[in-house]
């Protein structure tokens, strides 16, 4: 794949939940703090035509650039400036991303963002490395070379602000200039020519020709602008923060972690240029570690993407009682600490900053743990979520499931049951941290009494599946993470997909307990899995009587958490897990055609009978297929990854930088969405 030009990105600091959203033309971008969408704004880069009174933009903003100044003004319109603001042409525009970097040259004109992921150290641990980590701010960099130009020309960045409750005001740095929004977000620069002028139009800030706007307030649009002489090369140095103090949330009081650190936006901002240079080496460290060679440009740019999108929902922030919460908003849902989404994204994080993946496990268990009835028996569950958009829900419930019914929005108890074993398993394979696993010791073996309950009551019943739904759901029925799709992937109970993810559950508690019993029931999974399959070799989807009739990929899922959790050589010369591994083999090679588990393009469907397909998900069964069951080289798929870029870059959902559920090609739900990141586990296959 060629590298595309438009198309919506996110630039975030880490844990500030905060994001430039940029790439798309129009007003279809700008700076949000704790959206589930861009925000819409129109966002000016650019500068001036040599020799004329003209300027030329990337093409992120509104054409219709002029604001409300009518409103001012009752008894006629204000007359309005010429029209001297025009876009690049498509054809002068180059666009190069990275899981750092994002550039774009036009002409003589460069800009470049820097948002480089940072690893979070465990709070309390390393003052000054967790200032730099969480520091609520991204830097850029903006270059006019005006080399061979005849007249001096300006340069310019800014954007238009519709919030209403917070007006445009310009700041006054020791050296360079800035405006901010209020105190919740603003651009600052450090290079002596600078100023920053405030109108209705951003004409008429680009022609000058007003006196008073280094000093107006009333506009909705603000620029920050220099000057290059003729011969000049001229760059300035951005930094872009945000800033929100005091509590956050509601249920459970928290406020950012960020500001610990920062306390007003002004010291954001002059921390983010005071530690410009190490930001970009940041960034060139990271683009390193994460977009490696032996990727190819697909797979590059989908990470890269994906990575991008993950820190856009990021949270990180401390309670009442100083205790660190990380949190990972889910994307345009705003649903917090899905568990469903972490047990995905855990691969990244164990990468990233492995305490994250504890502090999540020890909240679900401490406040998100709840006793459902199973067989007139208690047995521990967790939720499907911790609340919605900034509100904690209260402990033992989500946002999300609700009784009574047998599709979306019911009850997931089963798949987070099964979530929080896989995820402590992983954990616990990256850092070793026995400490932690005594302390949760009891966790653990409530949650192996649990599973065997939800398979059967009676242990001569058992074969491995869960068979019984949650009391909760008061006569409906319990669903998994595929909520959306139909039967053959999003019922819970007999579900393969499902008995898969449970198999690896019980293979950490038999290590990690000591229980033949567990040792047991993964056999007994991997069995009743293996033995479904008809004469074509394809296992059932739905492993009860009757079945569903379709064909399904993610019956190889569970396989990721046998490795990832450490037990793999536990079981690889054990004779049922081997059958299991052949039985994939075989299922995969029966599934994956087109007209079952191909689309036409050649991406991958994950149920024959839904046109619901989810890339976080394909990502990881690539994974799969091939690192554990010899589907090919990291390179073999090149088709379906064209094929599945091209889905993000749809005109229907480039919009939304990186999407889940594409129905048929295009974004339709699990949009702006931090899922991606399973595709992190394709740099494993370079090892």
């Amino acid at each position: 794949m060629s590298q595309p030009t438009f198309y919506n990105a996110h630039h975030s600091p880490v844990g500030a939940f905060a994001t430039l959203t940029l790439g798309e033309p129009g007003a279809r971008g700008g700076l949000g703090h704790q959206l589930g969408a861009p925000a819409g704004h129109s966002v000016f880069v650019g500068c001036q035509v040599d020799g004329a009174k003209r300027f030329v933009a990337l093409p992120f903003f509104a054409e219709a650039a002029s604001g409300d100044e009518d409103r001012y003004q009752v008894e006629g319109a204000a007359e309005r400036a010429p029209s001297v603001l025009s876009s690049f042409a498509e054809a002068e525009i180059e666009r190069r991303l990275t899981p750092s970097l994002d550039e774009w040259c036009a002409g003589d004109l460069r800009f470049r963002i820097v948002s480089p992921p940072w690893s979070v150290p465990e709070p309390g641990s390393d003052a000054a490395s967790e200032k730099a980590a969480l520091l609520p701010a991204i830097t850029a960099e903006l270059t006019l070379d005006n080399s061979a130009g005849t007249t001096a020309r300006k340069v310019f960045f800014g954007f238009s602000n519709d919030d209403r409750t917070q007006g445009m005001r310009h700041l006054r740095p020791e050296s360079g200039a800035g405006f901010a929004v209020g105190d919740s977000v603003g651009v600052q620069t450090d290079h002596p020519k600078a100023w920053t002028a405030n109108h209705f139009s951003v004409e008429q800030i680009l022609l000058g020709e007003e006196p008073g706007l280094e000093a107006n307030m009333l506009g909705e649009t603000t620029l920050l602008v220099a000057e290059a002489a003729p011969g000049e090369v001229l760059t300035l140095r951005l930094a872009i923060g945000w800033m929100k103090t005091g509590w956050v949330t509601t249920g459970l009081r928290c406020r950012y972690a960020f500001t610990e650190h920062f306390d007003r936006l002004e010291s954001v901002l002059g921390e983010g240029l005071a530690t410009w240079a190490a930001r970009l080496s940041q960034a060139e460290l990271m683009d390193a570690r994460l977009s490696p060679d032996g990727l190819s440009a697909d797979q590059a740019w989908t990470l890269s993407m994906a990575i991008r999108s993950h820190y856009g929902s990021t949270q990180a922030l401390v309670d009442e009682s100083g205790r660190p919460i990380w949190m990972v908003n889910e994307g345009e849902y705003r649903m917090m600490n899905t568990f469903d989404l972490t047990a995905d994204q855990v691969f990244f994080e164990l990468l990233m900053n492995p305490w994250t993946v504890r502090n999540e496990l020890d909240l679900f268990a401490d406040r998100y743990a709840y006793h459902d009835e199973i067989g007139g028996q208690r047995a521990i569950a967790f939720t499907h979520d911790m609340g919605v958009a900034n509100q904690f829900s209260p402990p033992g419930y989500s946002s999300y499931e609700r009784p009574g019914l047998d599709d979306c929005f019911s009850y997931m108890s089963h798949e987070e049951l099964v979530n929080w074993v896989c995820c402590a398993g992983a954990y616990l394979a990256e850092t070793d941290d026995t400490k932690w696993l005594n302390a949760r010791r009891d966790i653990f073996e409530e949650c192996l009494q649990s599973l065997l309950l939800r398979d059967h009551p009676d242990p001569e019943q058992r074969d491995g599946i869960m068979s019984i739904d949650s009391g909760r759901c008061e006569g409906g029925a319990e669903i998994t993470t595929y909520d959306s799709l139909d039967t053959s992937l999003g019922q819970a109970r007999n579900s393969a997909y499902l008995a898969g993810k449970t198999a690896a559950a019980y293979a950490i508690l038999a290590r990690f307990l000591g229980s033949d019993e567990a040792r047991e029931q993964v056999r007994r999974a991997l069995k009743t899995l293996a033995d479904s399959a008809d004469a074509e070799g394809c296992m059932a989807s739905v492993l009860e009587e009757g079945g569903h009739g379709s064909r399904i990929i993610p019956v190889i899922e569970g396989l990721i958490f046998f490795r990832e959790a450490g037990v793999l050589a536990d079981w690889e010369k054990d004779e049922t897990f081997v059958g299991f591994l052949e039985a994939c083999r075989r299922h995969l090679a029966a599934v994956l055609k087109p007209g079952v588990c191909l689309f036409d393009d050649g991406g991958w469907k994950l149920s024959s009978t839904a046109n619901n397909s989810w890339l976080s998900k394909i990502y990881l069964c690539q994974h799969i297929a091939r690192s554990m069951l010899g589907g090919g080289d990291l390179r073999a798929y090149a088709e379906a990854d064209r094929a599945h870029n091209g889905w993000i870059l749809n005109p229907d959902s480039r919009f939304w930088c990186w999407s889940d559920q594409m129905v048929s090609g295009r974004a339709m739900g699990s949009r702006y969405y931090p899922r991606g990141v399973t595709s992190i586990l394709w740099l494993k296959e370079l090892r």
